[in-house]
């Protein structure tokens, strides 16, 4: 048997059934491109007899230079008593242009009396009709056993009579679902290995992860005889989503030698569901296997210097396989290899025999004890550090910082900052609004900086958060700030903590600056100013 497996991704019409998930056609036009450029087989692209945004997607789709994709659409097998020829929703598959149609039918005879309340035999008719009419127009089809396994389980013969119908109609492919996601992988490699010994057709997989399984029941199927599998980009869909493609794909190809994608596509993988997860305006789960920004990440004292030594000790796989990398977190567990990887990230050379270094572990120790994070701040670490090796001076010095709130008879609450600073040997005094304290701040900074770092206007506040440390202190309670900054080039995450937000927010807005003018962003110093400044102390 063929170690090939075709990857079928469903993202922009299953995983868009996913609470919280909703896709602009232009999103969808974007994540087609990606898919393809992934190397993904087929791209479902939605159900055009359902709405005019799937109808729209077909049409522009039509213009996607796409390399190896096809894409999909999808629909239901015709309507009870109806001709295929007369059925609205098998009529706008063919109007949508597509080359290849997806649909689903009944196969438990439970969904065939109560949901379309129709005979078994009826319900046969319905899915031979509908595949014979499509392939008759000369596309290919891919016939989707909606509720198999629970139809398998409760009524095995009349489960198999529906997809042999599906298969004598010509189907190119025929599809297993676990709808509901409640089968266990023993279950699934039974019945598909029945399956595949019965119908005369390239079997595929689907599988919902309400257990939890649907990754180990796609790969299940795939060992007892399935060569299809369909999923979604990080596991999106409805209820729990979808078999996870970001998982199944190295699963299958990396780790049981499986082909799917080339080599170079897999190294795309998780720049791939970063992408998605973006456009989708979802986070990523920090602990997703493969693609996580924590999938490979160390964290132990021990188990970063046995990865020192080789990153087998404590890695499944090379991150670089599916485009990762290898990450080592500074904290309170932390020890003296976990700044010697950093160190050499860094290319900064640290003595650990320095009482300097020693220094700055105990730091970090004691400052991760008050409730500062650097797993998730970079570059506050990085600061830390670069000060130990002496190769970070303060551009500038605070001096002083007010804030102040105020809210006039039906007018909007404004925020006013005043911020002292002392920049190469000048004091500057400045002041700045805003729709917040924190924002106020963050003008008043950037305003006192400008005329010596005009560059600082490229980069911007890309995100904020506020955690409460110890919850039990209520209004009292220290607060840890997370600000996450930007340029056009760059972005990088700072961290601040106090019993006071404001506070907070200050140390995390000003190692953000401090960072920015290390020269490791796309901030420069003023030239002009700089000469200008020269010639003054010249006189």
């Amino acid at each position: 048997m063929s170690s090939a497996v075709k990857i079928f991704d469903t993202t922009l019409r299953d995983g868009t059934q996913g609470e919280g998930i909703s896709l602009s056609v232009e999103d969808k036009l974007k994540i087609a491109q990606k898919l393809d450029e992934l190397g993904v087989h087929y791209i479902e692209g939605g159900w055009p007899g359902s709405n005019n945004k799937d109808i729209e997607f077909f049409e522009r789709a039509k213009q996607l230079s796409l390399k190896q994709a096809k894409i999909t659409a999808f629909g239901s097998t015709r309507r009870k008593d109806t001709d295929p020829a007369d059925d609205v929703n098998l009529n706008k598959i063919l109007e949508s242009g597509v080359s290849v149609a997806t649909i689903f039918g009944k196969s438990w005879d439970f969904h065939v009396h109560k949901a379309l309340q129709t005979s078994l035999e009826e319900n046969l008719a319905m899915i031979y009709d509908s595949v014979f009419y499509l392939k008759s127009k000369g596309l290919e089809v891919i016939y989707d056993a909606e509720h198999f396994f629970d139809g398998y389980k409760q009524n095995q013969a009349y489960a198999m009579q529906t997809i042999q119908k599906a298969a004598e109609a010509g189907a190119d492919w025929v599809v297993l679902c676990d709808t509901n996601g409640g089968s266990m992988p023993s279950e699934i490699t039974r019945i598909v290995t029945d399956v595949a010994a019965q119908v005369n057709c390239p079997i595929g997989i689907h599988a919902h992860n309400d257990c939890e399984l649907a990754v180990a029941n796609s790969i299940a199927a795939v060992h007892a005889g399935a060569r299809q599998v369909q999923g979604t980009m990080n596991g999106f869909g409805e209820r729990c989503g979808n078999a996870n493609l970001c998982s199944i794909l190295p699963n299958l190809q990396l780790k049981l030698s499986y082909t799917c994608i080339s080599p170079e596509q897999m190294t795309q993988l998780t720049n791939t569901a970063r992408y998605v997860s973006e456009i989708a305006n979802v986070h990523m789960p920090l602990n997703q296997p493969y693609v996580g920004s924590a999938a490979f990440a160390h964290k132990g004292g021990i188990h970063v210097s046995a990865i020192l030594r080789h990153a087998k000790t404590y890695e499944h796989l090379t991150p670089e396989l599916v485009g990762n990398k290898q990450r080592v977190l500074v904290s309170e567990l932390a020890g003296q290899s976990n700044l010697v990887f950093k160190a050499q990230e860094l290319n900064l050379d640290l003595d650990m025999q320095n009482a300097q270094t020693k220094q700055v572990i105990q730091e970090i120790k004691d400052l991760e004890h008050q409730g500062y994070q650097f797993e998730g701040a970079d570059a506050s670490l990085e600061l830390l550090l670069r000060k130990a090796s002496g190769q970070v001076e303060d551009v500038f010095e605070v001096k002083s910082f007010k804030v102040s709130i105020e809210r006039h008879r039906d007018q909007a609450v404004r925020s006013e900052a005043i911020v002292k600073l002392a920049v190469k040997n000048e004091e500057v005094y400045t002041v700045a609004s805003g729709n917040g304290p924190v924002n106020a701040l963050d003008n008043a900074l950037r305003k006192a900086l400008i005329d010596f770092y005009p560059d600082i206007q490229r980069m911007h506040l890309s995100d904020y958060k506020v955690r409460v440390i110890d919850e039990k202190d209520a209004t009292a309670a220290k607060v840890r700030v997370l600000v996450e900054s930007s340029d056009f080039e760059n972005t990088w995450s700072t961290v601040g903590v106090s019993e006071n937000v404001i506070e907070a927010s200050w140390q995390a807005l000003v190692d953000s600056l401090r960072y920015a003018l290390t020269g490791k962003t796309a901030v420069t110093p003023n030239k002009e100013r700089e000469a200008e400044r020269s010639g003054l102390l010249n006189h």
